[in-house]
């Protein structure tokens, strides 16, 4: 009656268990709960021993799901610590590259110190400079000349006439050196295949007409060379870095490297002295995978080729490939080497267990998470010395000889 009296008629005082779960500071699932509800009317009462069973077990619940609660709490509270570390980090990084070093370029650039900052990544904001300096200008082009190459570009674009595109792998294998500027047309298809999950690159994004004119352009300052499938990575890493004119400059001193030419120009015989080179501190570094290969006739042009053509711009994360391209920038075609090593080893313990197709499949398509971390520790443990001799006295005296063969 005095329950009545404050709620009014019709209203029944709250069962024990519903006290119970009024105590809690949330609400369970319906399907979690329901071991604390009374049986129906028409059925027996629960005994005393199975009601005290079944709070104990919803207890047991509600304590297992507020343990997952705080455990994500923690992981969330945890990850928002590190990015914010990792953004200071970044931001006194970027301090010192920009009031330090970069004033003072010539002095500090190879200094110790410059090197382990080098290594441990250079801030994005101060990126797109760093590569420009480390890459130079050997070339000595200007503006102006990015400008006039440009031009020559657009005005075969409009003499082109409208067809069908065809593969890049097809129809450029047939062009002569005169008419290697066709394959200006060539470059709309395999721009679309530039970075697709980004959507900047495609028709109608909004880096399509940068990446157009800087291939196009480079097309007709190296006719010789003209466009080839793979460029349109390694433009587009430098335009998210730099202007259209200075990512052009970048490019071509880029591709005018000794190893990037040979792979270019698809020059065969300098191509097997580079690979051959790399085979010399694989077996080095990595016996057993080196064994393994050999006897699985495993190449490493086989997977090579695609990490060489892209600057790893391809196969890697983005993040992780321009981290890639700050020490690349620094140490030149040799770190090239070195990664591909470096990824080798990491995932050593995983190809020793794949046959010829399988390790294949997993080199020309890497997982699509690595740790940039981990991945530059096995890149830090690869030995670039073998016997008393370093990258480039192996790879010349390869040169000297007549034709490296593969081993198999």
């Amino acid at each position: 009656k005095e329950y009545e009296t404050k709620n009014g008629p019709g209203h029944s005082p709250p069962s024990p268990r519903q006290s119970v779960r009024k105590n809690l500071d949330f609400e369970p699932l319906s399907t979690t709960a329901l071991i604390l509800e009374d049986r129906p009317a028409n059925l027996p009462a629960k005994p005393a021993e199975e009601a005290q069973k079944h709070r104990q077990q919803y207890e047991e619940m509600v304590a297992q799901a507020k343990k997952r609660e705080l455990k994500e709490a923690q992981k969330r509270r945890k990850q928002l610590e590190d990015r914010c570390k990792l953004e200071e980090s970044i931001g006194n990084a970027a301090q010192t590259w920009n009031h330090e070093i970069l004033p003072n370029w010539s002095a500090m650039c190879t200094s110790r110190r410059v090197r382990e900052l080098w290594w441990q990544g250079v801030p994005p904001s101060v990126r797109g400079k760093v590569w420009s300096l480390a890459v130079g200008n050997e070339l000595n082009i200007t503006h102006e000349l990015f400008n006039i190459c440009l031009a020559r570009a657009r005005e075969k674009w409009k003499s082109m006439p409208t067809a069908p595109l065809t593969d890049p792998e097809t129809e450029d294998a047939g062009l002569s050196l005169a008419d290697r500027e066709a394959s200006l047309e060539l470059i709309k298809l395999d721009i679309s295949r530039t970075f697709p999950h980004l959507c900047i690159f495609q028709q109608g994004g909004p880096y399509y007409d940068m990446l157009h004119s800087i291939l196009g352009a480079y097309t007709c300052y190296r006719p010789d060379v003209g466009y080839v499938q793979g460029m349109s990575f390694i433009a587009a890493v430098l335009i998210l870095n730099l202007d259209t004119a200075d990512a052009f400059i970048a490019f071509a001193n880029l591709l005018n490297k000794p190893c990037q030419m040979a792979f270019f120009r698809v020059d065969h015989s300098l191509m097997l002295k580079y690979f051959a080179a790399f085979e010399v501190f694989f077996e080095e570094n990595l016996p057993k995978l080196f064994v393994h290969f050999k006897e699985n006739n495993l190449t490493p042009d086989i997977y090579l080729i695609d990490w060489i053509f892209t600057l790893y711009s391809k196969s890697l994360p983005l993040d992780l490939a321009c981290r890639v391209w700050d020490v690349f920038c620094r140490d030149g075609d040799e770190f090239l080497f070195r990664v591909a090593l470096g990824i080798l080893r990491l995932y050593e313990d995983v190809l020793t267990r794949m046959d010829f197709i399988h390790n294949a499949q997993f080199l020309t398509r890497l997982p699509d998470h690595i740790s940039p971390d981990q991945l530059f520790s096995h890149i830090l443990a690869v030995h670039m010395t073998s016997k008393n001799r370093k990258w480039g006295q192996v790879l010349q005296a390869l040169q000297e000889r007549n034709s490296p063969v593969l081993k198999r």
